[in-house]
């Protein structure tokens, strides 16, 4: 099926557009009213990833509200967890938690990488129907979690400030997190695999801890993941080019180096310049971002400034995506994140002649 409204592919391929693509990291979520009410039909925010009919539906309804040139699946990044058999559970208010969390040999030892195809069913069901729904209207995002962040849930039971059981690990049985971490990278690069053949036009791997680390430790416990999911992954289907984005939350220190995976961009949070970002790549990537999601507590004449910035940080020229630092707050109203998108419509052109 031709795709109407390709421009967010070819943003990411680094080819001409004539306006800069937009979409919302968490663009279907709690913000918006009418996920609150899917998700209270689904019973549970587990239920409702697993039921593809519901994800299909809550993925959708952003592309209802606003002119977004991407869809992203609705989806966790502790699928392979839950797939795992690790005991995944969503606590009202406390977050995700790991019922048998992976602390010692023994319990890596007890793993294996799972089929895409039968254990995350679902997700690639949920794939399907979100393509056959949208009709070609815009692209399809998959996506994972990084080998280390989903282990930071893995190890610590759950959500973490300090990540002392997962940097403890690292720092005294450096091998046992190594076994651990070529498991997570090896079912990670199986699922977006799947993802892909399921009709996913582009995948995204979300390094959202991966700025917990010492620089070191980044490029061996995170970096060096990622770059071996990138490598085996499928980047060509039906003809067309799968474009891929890294995204490490904290991590414009390393923009340079994650460039060398093999990736085609690079998502880039709000406490690093566009422009310095661009330099630093040497404008051989395309680059994502990264408008401060706090700006959209503001009003809509100072989101339309904020968005100008961005915009021209990045300056002239093709190889940007629009798009937040990190995912959209949950108490923002929708209203300005349609100012947000409306002001990227308005101000982008001016950029690409």
């Amino acid at each position: 099926m031709t795709l109407k409204n390709d421009l967010f592919l070819r943003a990411l391929l680094r080819l001409p557009v004539e306006r800069t693509p937009v979409w919302m990291m968490r663009q279907a979520g709690r913000y918006l009213p009418e996920y609150r009410a899917t998700r209270a039909r689904a019973g549970s925010f587990l239920n409702l990833c697993m039921t593809p009919e519901l994800a299909c539906e809550v993925t959708l309804q952003p592309l209802a509200r606003y002119r977004l040139d991407a869809a992203i699946l609705f989806s966790d990044i502790l699928t392979i967890p839950h797939a795992l058999g690790l005991g995944l559970q969503f606590e009202t208010g406390e977050g995700p938690k790991i019922e048998r969390p992976v602390r010692s040999a023994a319990d890596v030892a007890r793993l294996a990488v799972p089929d895409p195809g039968s254990q995350l069913r679902y997700v690639l069901d949920a794939v399907s129907l979100i393509r056959r729904e949208l009709a070609g209207r815009v692209p399809l995002i998959g996506f994972a979690g990084s080998p280390w962040t989903v282990g930071t849930y893995v190890v610590e039971g759950g959500s973490s400030r300090d990540f002392a059981r997962i940097k403890g690990m690292m720092f005294d049985e450096p091998q046992t997190l190594h076994r651990l971490l070529q498991l997570l990278a090896d079912s990670t690069r199986a699922y977006l695999n799947a993802q892909i053949e399921a009709g996913a036009q582009a995948v995204m791997i979300f390094d959202t801890w991966g700025g917990a680390l010492a620089p070191a430790q980044y490029r061996e416990f995170s970096l060096h993941y990622m770059a071996a999911i990138v490598d085996g992954l499928i980047r060509e289907r039906d003809g067309q080019r799968i474009p891929v984005i890294l995204f490490t939350k904290g991590g414009g220190a390393w923009l340079a180096e994650m460039a060398k995976t093999g990736c085609d961009a690079l998502g880039v949070d709000w406490t690093t310049d566009l422009a310095d970002a661009r330099r630093a790549v040497n404008d051989q990537k395309a680059l994502q971002g990264n408008l401060d999601p706090s700006v959209l507590y503001a009003s809509p004449e100072r989101i339309r400034e904020h968005v100008g910035r961005v915009l021209a940080s990045y300056g002239h020229g093709h190889g940007h995506v629009f798009n937040l630092g990190h995912g959209i707050h949950p108490a923002v109203d929708p209203a300005h994140a349609g100012a947000m998108i409306d002001a990227v419509h308005e101000l982008s052109p001016a950029y690409h002649m």
